[in-house]
């Protein structure tokens, strides 16, 4: 989960531009709170790099908080934005 100013700033494209640049697979998505939401798989070293990125973002976004949690394996066949 990533808190703060995340929707109406292109969060979820540029997270989908970065994850699709490390290889990643899975999602990422607005949720009704105004938070966003993404579940990603991949090499740990590039699930770091992405949760890195989500701390700050594209330019106009103002993140407060990027909260991980581990959650069961799931197998994605590419990255996408869910609207």
């Amino acid at each position: 989960m990533i808190t703060g100013k995340v929707q109406g700033v292109f969060f979820r494209a540029a997270a989908e531009k970065t994850a699709i640049r490390l290889g990643l697979k899975g999602w990422v998505k607005n949720t009704p709170d105004g938070n966003v939401e993404a579940m990603v798989t991949g090499e740990q070293k590039k699930l770091n790099s992405f949760v890195e990125w989500c701390g700050h973002g594209p330019e106009r976004a103002e993140v407060e908080k990027v909260i991980v949690e581990m959650a069961p394996d799931q197998i994605f066949e590419t990255f996408k934005v869910i609207r």
